[in-house]
């Protein structure tokens, strides 16, 4: 028996340890007020539910916001412009429905770290084998550094943009790799300020594709009928895989687990996760519509000015600006710069999350306890480097970049399921959720939803090695990391419960009896 798992025999899953944690108990967001003993014992004792509370909401509200920024990233906005300019307003219906299966795997993320008071990286250290860990670790870096690449490079071409093509593109990654030192910033200052900061980019966002819908004028009879209506033909499918693909990004599903626990919240205290669970569905709901309408406003712009053109199956994140400029004109505020700016704000934001992610996952999965300015670093640098490498490669042509972000949306896609399955499998155990593991109805539901999400990846994973993948040799070895591939998905699903959560179950009755008392 390792040290690790004598450790855990003796410690509950709940109590503090020494362990890494998401937050300093000093940093964490204080929700209960001076006079609220008696407030408590009455949520405790069952005797009555808190009433809704603006002012709770208010407080709670924060990590859903950063959580939906995943959603607003430039691989998503790529995603949105493409299936405005070649299907129109045809799949509006598949992005909504997308965003809502989003938030079901988001809620289930935070109900896991509210919970439990441990986030995804954490419980899948404790609960799974060193190898698996390690994989899952490895493979979670891969996936937050294909993601940062395709950020860092949208912020790099808004910043050309708006100077006019004096910044090149590796200037760009080096300006944009400075955010970090803002994130340290800002964290320095409390978690509410650094939430803040994210809210304002988000407004730009907001502002900046709303002024272009208002530029595009779409119709508002099209607009609803393709989200009310569903319809979609074999000339949009692979848009439609897109839209469905990009919406579960992994690194975000262990991001969120760990943002809820910037609030103090005694996960041993039933009526008190209850709550937590309550305001931060309403909170992430908004977020979530909030990113939902923003994807809507660039899709529909580009429905609008591209849809049945020559050149809608061109048109990409590099080359958008531009046809957006030719088509709509200049005016006071030429829609190049407006474009310039939402996608600034846009790869901002995504690219600092992913730092405050990469926080998460590397000291969950490893256990590291470095100060957060080391930690902060070595996340940047594990992105940095790579994307400037490919900035200096691919700086050449447009056509490359679009091959470039093929590539990562395909590498991206293998990872989904070390995300989904963990998560799905760690909520669905008494053992690990005490009262709080989901039923049998939200289990099935979940489930149902990750397996369209994972078969939809794979459709996406066969149409790309198809067209890509030639020469036997090259077939083998990739036949044969496919079958490794998905002999590891087949050993997550059925090794969900290991040895060490019987022991903590049987040996000192943790979860389950703190939850219930």
């Amino acid at each position: 028996m390792s040290h690790r798992q004598n450790q855990n025999q003796q410690q509950p899953l709940l109590e503090d340890q020494e362990d890494e944690t998401a937050y300093d108990s000093s940093d964490k967001i204080v929700i209960i007020g001076e006079d609220e003993s008696e407030y408590e014992t009455d949520i405790d004792n069952g005797v009555r539910t808190p009433s809704f509370s603006w002012k709770k909401l208010w407080l709670f509200s924060g990590p859903g916001f950063l959580m939906s920024i995943a959603f607003l990233d430039p691989g998503n906005l790529e995603g949105d412009l493409q299936s405005g300019a070649i299907a129109g307003y045809s799949l509006l219906w598949l992005l909504m429905w997308a965003t809502a299966m989003g938030l079901l795997i988001q809620l289930l993320s935070a109900r896991l770290g509210v919970a439990t008071g441990r986030h995804l990286a954490e419980l899948c250290r404790e609960e799974y084998p060193s190898w698996a860990r390690i994989v899952l670790w490895l493979m979670t870096e891969v996936a937050l550094i294909g993601s940062d690449i395709q950020e860092v490079i949208g912020s790099a071409i808004a910043i050309r943009i708006l100077s006019n093509g004096f910044v090149p593109l590796w200037a760009g990654v080096v300006i944009t790799a400075f955010d970090c030192f803002i994130f340290l910033f800002l964290e320095n200052y409390g978690v509410r300020k650094l939430e803040a900061f994210f809210a304002v980019l988000i407004a730009v966002m907001a502002l900046s594709f709303a002024w272009m819908f208002g530029k595009a004028k779409p119709d508002g009879v099209d607009v609803l009928v393709g989200i009310l209506v569903p319809k979609l033909s074999s000339r949009t499918i692979q848009q439609a895989v897109g839209v469905v693909g990009c919406i579960i990004m992994p690194h975000n599903v262990f991001l969120h687990s760990a943002l809820v626990q910037s609030r103090r919240v005694d996960p041993k205290k039933k009526g008190r996760v209850q709550e937590a669970l309550k305001y931060y569905s309403i909170e992430s709901t908004i977020a979530l519509v909030v990113s939902f309408v923003i994807n809507i406003f660039v899709t529909t712009v580009f429905a609008k000015g591209f849809y049945g053109t020559e050149i809608a199956n061109r048109i990409g994140l590099v080359n958008a600006g531009q046809y957006l400029q030719e088509k709509y004109g200049g005016g006071v505020f030429p829609i190049l710069y407006i474009w310039a700016i939402g996608l600034l704000a846009a790869g901002q934001s995504s690219t600092i999350t992913g730092t405050y992610a990469g926080q998460f996952i590397m000291g969950g999965f490893l256990n590291l306890k470095l100060k957060k300015w080391m930690r902060a670093l070595i996340t940047r640098s594990f992105a940095i480097i790579p994307t400037m490498i490919v900035a200096l490669i691919f700086d050449t042509s447009e056509e490359s970049l679009d091959v470039l972000n093929e590539w990562l949306n395909v590498l991206q896609s293998v990872q989904i399921p070390f995300a989904l399955i963990p998560l799905l499998c760690l909520v669905s155990k008494e053992q690990i959720m005490g009262t709080f593991k989901i039923g049998s109805v939200l289990k099935t539901i979940s489930w149902l939803v990750a397996a369209l999400v994972i078969v939809i990846n794979g459709y996406l994973l066969l149409e790309f090695f198809s067209s890509e993948v030639n020469g036997a040799a090259i077939t083998a070895v990739v036949s044969v990391i496919t079958a490794a591939y998905v002999a590891f998905i087949i050993y997550l699903i059925s090794n969900s419960v290991t040895i060490s959560s019987w022991q903590r179950l049987i040996g000192s009755k943790t979860v389950t009896t703190t939850t219930e008392s």
